[in-house]
């Protein structure tokens, strides 16, 4: 059977069954059996199917059987704006549909007993109840097309919109995906070159400390040392020299003479060099020569900071030593006004004040400077300049030619003596690192 508008054509009995097995299988309904085998007590039926109800009155239990509705599953309720006109639509449709099945087993019925007269009837009450479906699904196709087509016509900028902004989210997808690959590839290469780094460093620092132990440390490093140690003892005589001047009790003319007596400054400042070679001759006292390990001292910027960490090392027992033979207890009375330095400082402990620390920078740089002129060479030597010697560029070096960056002439060199010595000389192989003096035309 078709739905169409014009009048069905009432199939002949021949094509019954077929037309049953067909409309079975649109509804999607299992047969309910009205069979001989399964319900024996069947009555037979004498009214027409179409205007009275297929049971008899007295069959309760059938009666109930073939009256039951069959309700299909609950659907999604519309939109509150479409409700008022869905839901008569909808309402008629499960109608129609009831009415289908209903008929549908009427002319189930109306095959047993076998009655031509009944199949008819009851075929035709299926057709138009077909026929209502038809109507309810073409008035649905037309009134869905013409929307669809309109909603088509205006979508259908928003969709290829709609393509392209999926088409770049995919690709800004890949984009990302592609760089977060990048990012963790890199992240593993930063880690590995950061591990590479510090084993390398601490290769390094490995090989240094061999090296330095080994006595490869290099004559020109350690000619840098001994200007580093010049150089402090420098640093340190200005605030001293500062401390006394301050403090009223000392005549600076009289301490440089009892320092280095009769000596002939080329100029009044030069009186300084006397408090240099005075702290030098006592940072170097007693010192001998000997190969030890300058690597734990060096690693600390600051000095104060390795006195910190093992205040009872060679270093801070040197340190200790040094500062009672520098500075002396009256000097540190008119400094400070009293001598707690130097009880500190007797019982062990470094104070932290900025007159130590700059003594303790002072002190590194000499501790370094006699350890490691034997880690060079096992027998190198130290050695001093007297007095009234006849100045030797080959082993001295005049602190004015420093300063003035002129040198003596022959002529010179030859009515020139050493005033006093500030800085040892040392002999390492057959190289000579200079020592610092003082010279000036006339002696005493």
């Amino acid at each position: 059977m078709e739905c169409s508008d014009t009048k069905p054509v009432k199939p002949n009995s021949n094509n019954i069954s077929e037309m049953v097995c067909k409309f079975a299988k649109v509804c999607r309904l299992k047969s309910i059996g009205v069979f001989s085998s399964e319900i024996p007590n069947l009555p037979h039926l004498h009214r027409p199917i179409c205007n009275e109800t297929p049971l008899s009155e007295n069959s309760n239990e059938e009666s109930k059987f073939y009256h039951q509705k069959v309700h299909p599953h609950p659907i999604e309720v519309p939109a509150k704006e479409k409700a008022c006109a869905g839901l008569e639509v909808t309402r008629k449709i499960f109608g129609a549909v009831s009415a289908l099945k209903l008929a549908y087993l009427q002319l189930q019925q109306a095959h047993i007993p076998y009655d031509p007269l009944k199949i008819v009837a009851a075929d035709d009450l299926v057709v138009a109840e077909l026929e209502k479906i038809c109507k309810f699904k073409r008035e649905y196709t037309q009134k869905h097309c013409k929307k669809a087509r309109f909603n088509a016509s205006r979508s259908a900028p928003l969709m290829a919109e709609i393509v392209a902004k999926e088409a770049l989210l995919g690709k800004l997808k890949s984009q990302n995906s592609a760089k977060d690959s990048e990012i963790v590839r890199l992240r593993r290469e930063l880690l590995d070159l950061e591990i590479g780094n510090k084993n390398l460093t601490e290769k390094i620092k490995q090989i240094s400390l061999e090296k330095r132990r080994a006595g490869f440390l290099s004559v020109t490093e350690f000619q840098d040392i001994f200007k580093a140690a010049s150089k402090s003892i420098h640093d340190f005589a200005k605030p001293m020299i500062s401390l006394m001047k301050a403090s009223g009790w000392w005549d600076l003319d009289r301490a440089a003479s009892s320092i280095e007596k009769g000596v002939v400054y080329s100029k009044r400042c030069d009186k300084k060099y006397a408090f240099e070679s005075y702290i030098a001759r006592r940072m170097f006292h007693g010192a001998a020569l000997t190969s030890y390990d300058v690597s734990d001292i060096m690693k600390f910027d600051d000095p104060f900071d390795a006195l910190m960490e093992n205040p009872h090392s060679d270093f801070a027992k040197f340190s200790q030593e040094k500062y009672l033979l520098v500075v002396h207890p009256k000097m540190e009375e008119s400094f400070f006004g009293n001598l707690d330095h130097r009880t500190f400082i007797m019982s062990g402990k470094h104070p932290r004040t900025e007159f130590y620390q700059l003594f303790a920078k002072m002190a590194k740089w000499v501790w370094v400077l006699l350890g490691s002129a034997r880690s060079i060479d096992s027998a190198a030597t130290l050695f001093s300049v007297n007095r009234g010697s006849a100045f030797s560029n080959l082993y001295m070096e005049s602190v004015e030619e420093e300063k003035e960056s002129t040198m003596l002439s022959d002529e010179e060199r030859t009515t020139h003596k050493v005033q006093f010595m500030i800085m040892p000389g040392f002999k390492i192989g057959k190289m000579v690192v200079k020592s610092r003096v003082y010279v000036s035309k006339c002696s005493s």
